[in-house]
């Protein structure tokens, strides 16, 4: 019995001191290469994609994010026609 409660005191003491040891530690979107990989929306299909992935743009003077060269034009020609109403 004695045992017992000596392996359960060992394992407590364990925990506290891990916690002690590394606080705050926690999984995060870090890839292997140190970068973190940000899920960005797509303003024009609405699609989730990595930000490493994206297609980058400048519209108007405001920077964009798309999942394609695709998307990325037909948002550009979007915002074009809605600028000539």
């Amino acid at each position: 019995m004695r045992i017992v409660i000596y392996v359960i005191l060992a394992y407590i003491l364990y925990r506290v001191v891990k916690g002690v040891v590394s606080p705050g530690r926690k999984i995060d979107d870090r890839t292997s290469d140190g970068v973190i990989d940000e899920m960005i929306q797509d303003p024009h299909c609405k699609t989730y994609i990595p930000r490493r992935d994206a297609v980058k743009k400048v519209v108007a003077g405001q920077e964009y994010f798309f999942c394609s060269e695709r998307c990325a034009s037909q948002f550009e020609a979007g915002r074009e026609s809605e600028q000539k109403k």
